[in-house]
């Protein structure tokens, strides 16, 4: 049986220190070269999540076998190059990469607006970065970044002290609820709070709807706490298209008020049509649509 999303992401100290490294004394094309060998590794040796990714192009897109056994590897290969791509901006390498935003105008609104915003994204593309662009806007935007603490403590320490220190706030969500009044007074300060709609944990509150063709779990609370609150809600992705220029979308939604499944469905819609521009960059290397339970 392949395994659920447990909250922690993979790697190790050491890997992210050779990216670090090769990324600052080589530059980022020579970083993206040990790229070949390390996709090549987790296609190998990573047979769960490459079992799981699989599926995911061979049932969700209909590629043939062989063509979703090519697309396994050229996503080892993508995210490798969204972290690499993550660690050089965020270490002052900003100006070596060009964006567009598409739907910018949306946030412009939002920030001008002056009651806050919820912006929910998911783990496509590298929507970690959006802070870099969007502090070029003529409205300052300050993110509140809503996360479990699931992260592994000595790769974010070893990153923190090799990055630029980040803008971004971070909201720990807590069994307490206590989090809701954190979001609430980020809002009353005109800030954006952030929050991934795409991974549910076992063992808690989940909704469900179609994605690309079959039902899955998504987790409950983003969409409860932001059909709730009365504040705009946009849907934000920082998508990759080629080897060193990003895509920024942002796209507003209607919201009925506690019709947490209906925003639950515009979000899926919304996010499937993003998958389907860009199916490598789909990183939820787990049993999403529970394929093999």
């Amino acid at each position: 049986m392949a395994e659920t999303w447990n909250g922690k992401s993979r790697g190790t100290v050491l890997g992210y220190k050779i990216f670090v490294y090769s990324i600052k004394k080589l530059g980022v094309s020579t970083a993206y070269l040990l790229l070949y060998f390390v996709a090549a590794y987790f296609f190998v040796f990573s047979r769960k999540s490459t079992k799981v990714i699989f599926a995911y192009f061979n049932r969700r897109h209909q590629f043939s076998k062989t063509l979703s056994f090519v697309k396994v590897y050229k996503s080892y290969f993508k995210f490798g190059q969204i972290l690499i791509d993550k660690i050089a901006i965020s270490s002052g390498l900003r100006n070596k990469f060009t964006y567009e935003f598409d739907g910018i105008e949306n946030l412009r609104t939002l920030l001008k607006e002056k009651k806050g915003g919820v912006l929910i994204s998911a783990h496509v593309g590298n929507f970690e970065i959006a802070q870099y662009f969007l502090n070029e806007l003529e409205e300052k935007a300050e993110i509140s970044l809503l996360t479990t603490d699931l992260e592994r403590k000595a790769i974010k320490e070893y990153l923190d002290s090799v990055t630029v220190k980040s803008d971004i706030s971070f909201i720990i969500i807590k069994d307490d609820l206590s989090h809701i009044f954190e979001i609430n007074a980020a809002l009353a300060k005109n800030q954006l709070v952030c929050v991934t709609g795409d991974r549910y944990v076992e063992g808690t509150k989940f909704l469900e709807s179609d994605f690309l063709g079959k039902k899955a779990k998504f987790p409950a609370g983003p969409f409860l706490i932001a059909s709730r609150l009365k504040v705009p809600v946009v849907f934000v992705y920082v998508m990759k298209e080629n080897k060193k220029h990003y895509h920024l979308f942002a796209r507003t939604t209607q919201v009925k008020h506690r019709d947490s499944l209906g925003l639950l469905n515009t979000y899926t819609k919304n996010l499937e049509m993003i998958v389907k521009r860009y199916p490598l960059q789909w990183f939820n290397y787990f049993d999403f649509w529970e394929d093999f339970k």
